[in-house]
């Protein structure tokens, strides 16, 4: 068995539901596949001695999921106050208005479709609820309304599917766009080297503990597979289908679909360049 400390980003190993840090609780919703890992991870987020929390993706229409959330919110003596999207994949976001009516929350996200209420999100606002601090960070790449939350007093990053505790994330042509991706990996970077976040906190899998290894492995393979797909297509492979096959051949089949957005998203990035 590999230790997880050798593995790209230092994933926590144990029980994935619970406190994480300081300020931020995880509790796991019970949708595991292929695609969301282990289940979507809702984070409680709030100050200590605070009794207000805010809650970051409150995950898929599950009541039952949802009513756990708010129960672990308030076993610890906190009351959700705001309810925050990092994106609107229904594995993150479809029990948003569930949980708002649970809760008598507003949501915000930089979407307008999924706002309740007329706030929204944007790069350099700060939640301050119950005195928190969670700075937003717009990553847009895994979707175009991608935003990430920096926890600065736990020196943390609560990342949506922009980087995943396990494995690599899609890029979801035709919304995501590879090029947009990169740049938001290396905001990400720029806050592990500035900011010294050294905690992910992300939408599913495991924490990682080493915040700047997860995002240059996530640079480091974007461009061998951008290398991969590029050699691909001058080796006759002209379309997504036939280029998923040759470059994921050892990859899940049933991963392909997915993996065949990122290939369209790289290929449509090597056409801007002129690369292809």
């Amino acid at each position: 068995m590999t230790d997880a400390s050798a593995l790209p980003g230092r994933p926590r190993g144990g029980i994935l539901s619970g406190p994480a840090t300081a300020r931020a609780v995880n509790v796991l919703a019970p949708n595991a596949s292929a695609m969301t890992l282990d289940g979507t991870n809702t984070w409680i987020v709030s100050e200590p001695g605070s009794d207000l929390a805010v809650v970051v993706d409150p995950g898929p229409l599950d009541d039952g999921h949802l009513r756990q959330v708010v129960a672990t919110a308030e076993q610890a003596g906190k009351r959700v106050a705001l309810t925050l999207l990092t994106h609107g994949h229904p594995d993150h976001a479809e029990g948003a208005a569930r949980f708002a009516e649970l809760t008598g929350t507003r949501v915000r996200a930089l979407d307008p479709a999924l706002r309740l209420g007329e706030e929204g999100l944007a790069a350099g606002d700060v939640i301050t609820t119950g005195g928190l601090e969670l700075r937003v960070v717009p990553t847009p790449g895994h979707t175009s309304d991608s935003l990430c939350f920096h926890l600065p007093a736990d020196r943390a990053v609560l990342t949506g599917d922009t980087v995943l505790g396990r494995g690599t994330t899609v890029v979801a042509h035709p919304d995501g766009r590879l090029g947009d991706y990169l740049d938001s990996l290396r905001r990400l970077r720029s806050l592990t080297v500035d900011d010294g976040v050294h905690t992910v906190l992300p939408g599913h899998g495991p924490v990682l503990d080493d915040a700047q290894g997860a995002v240059e492995y996530y640079l480091a393979h974007r461009a061998t597979r951008l290398a991969q797909v590029e050699t691909a297509v001058e080796d006759g492979y002209r379309t997504p289908p036939m280029v998923v096959a040759h470059v994921y051949a050892d990859v899940d089949r049933s991963l392909w679909p997915a993996a065949e957005l990122s290939v369209r998203a790289q290929m449509d990035y090597l056409e801007e360049h002129g690369l292809i």
